[in-house]
């Protein structure tokens, strides 16, 4: 039957979404009296047997002087979806009752110059349903398909690309309150408060605390001179020279630029590699053949077994990888790989105290390992990033260093290769 005029207009109405209580209907219409051509509309009921009262415009915050319709409202009733302008767009409010925010877009991993709309929820609300509406989205099989999109929550709340205490706390100090970025359950799209059930969430995406991770320099800070040791040993390094941070140009979040003459940063004593397997990796961009990605000290009055090493190098002849881990008796172990092409390269170091070999990686392969066995050499000085063991000129890296890691066992090739996606 038809709604009545309380609902219907001599004008188009389309597109009508009911609140889960069955008190509220929402719709598009291109009635006068809005923000628009086309406006979303409200109308109420005090109970399911009561009939509708008289439709009611969103107003200027929601309406916009282009196209909306097409709404559809969540189960909670506390987010309304839409169509304005042909993308997808959200707003929300703090109760039922409340005051609807500005909508924001769903951003361009969802809408496109395909003109999405009609978007729909799924029960569980994990799942966006939508239709192309202009012309036809890539993959799709021509003009108004329909399409899906997952809904999952942001549990980064920091952008660290690390999901861990951090976290945690950022979800903690907005206990109680109405704020979206940590509102993350009992569904992906929240209930309007932060609380148990959002810490709930956090938890099952939290990393587990890796024990082999015994330091790691992220090098995502934005000042200062201090590179922070996240991996909890507070083994925080001193930035040393004119770096500059460079927070939005990183591999994984920032990263630490060197100029090449006389910047590097000192770490304190990690590991003697006489004693342990150890592992290192990081991520470059740039270089110069000679100049070096890591080393170890040289340590005041040490003898010659010793002495520090170019723990991951570029190779003067051609900028290949290469270690001088423990080449004072047993020379370096080079590589074939080039990485100095102007292109992020992910590097790495393992040393197998057990096998008592060299392994160097580069973007997650092996590309060189020890024919014959290597040990015995010990050190107990600090690291230098970006300089050779006595910071003689030409070791200075010039380019970006990010997330520099040191585990202390012998990395399997699976976790790095996991490491350097």
């Amino acid at each position: 039957m038809n709604l009545g005029t309380s609902v219907n207009s001599n004008d188009w109405e389309l597109g009508p979404t009911i609140s889960a209580d069955g008190l509220k209907l929402y719709f598009g219409s291109s009635r006068g009296g809005g923000s628009g051509d086309w406006d979303i509309w409200v109308c109420t009921r005090a109970t399911v047997a009561d009939p509708w009262g008289t439709a009611v415009n969103l107003g200027p915050t929601v309406n916009s002087s282009v196209y909306d319709g097409q709404p559809f409202i969540s189960a909670n009733g506390l987010m309304l979806f839409m169509t304005s302008n042909w993308d997808i767009w959200m707003a929300r409010r703090s109760t039922k009752e409340g005051d609807w925010s500005k909508p924001i877009n769903l951003g361009p991993m969802l809408n496109s110059e395909a003109g999405e709309a009609e978007p729909f929820i799924s029960s569980d609300e994990k799942t966006l349903y939508f239709s192309d509406w202009w012309i036809p989205r890539d993959g799709g099989y021509g003009i108004n398909d329909v399409w899906q999109a997952p809904i999952l929550p942001v549990v980064d709340f920091n952008g660290d690309a690390i999901v861990d205490m951090k976290d945690v706390l950022i979800l903690t100090e907005h206990w109680g309150q109405d704020y979206p970025l940590c509102d993350i359950g009992p569904t992906p799209l929240g209930d309007g408060i932060v609380d148990v059930q959002d810490l709930a969430v956090l938890t099952e995406y939290i990393e587990p605390i890796d024990r082999t991770l015994i330091a790691h320099w992220t090098l995502d800070e934005i000042e200062g001179d201090i590179a922070q040791d996240s991996a909890g040993s507070d083994d925080d390094a001193i930035v040393i020279g004119s770096q500059r941070w460079e927070p939005d140009n990183g591999k994984i979040g920032g990263a630490l630029r060197f100029d090449g003459a006389n910047d590097y940063v000192s770490t304190p004593f990690i590991l003697n590699p006489r004693e342990v397997s150890f592992s290192v990796t990081a991520w470059i961009l740039g270089g110069v053949s000679g100049q070096v990605i890591m080393s170890q000290a040289d340590a005041s009055e040490q003898g010659p077994v010793e002495s520090g090493s170019t723990w991951l190098g570029l190779n003067p002849s051609d900028g290949s990888l290469m270690t001088g881990l423990m080449d004072i008796f047993f020379g370096p172990l080079e590589s074939e790989s080039v990485v100095t092409d102007g292109q992020w390269r992910h590097v790495g170091l393992v040393y197998d105290r057990t096998t008592m070999k060299r392994h160097l990686y580069v973007d997650g392969a092996e590309v060189a390992v020890d024919t014959y066995s290597v040990g015995g050499v010990e050190s107990t000085a600090g690291l230098y990033i970006g300089a050779g063991q006595t910071l003689d000129s030409g070791t200075f890296f010039s380019g970006l260093i990010d997330d520099v890691r040191i585990y202390n066992v012998a990395l399997n090739p699976e976790k790095i290769e996991l490491l350097a996606q």
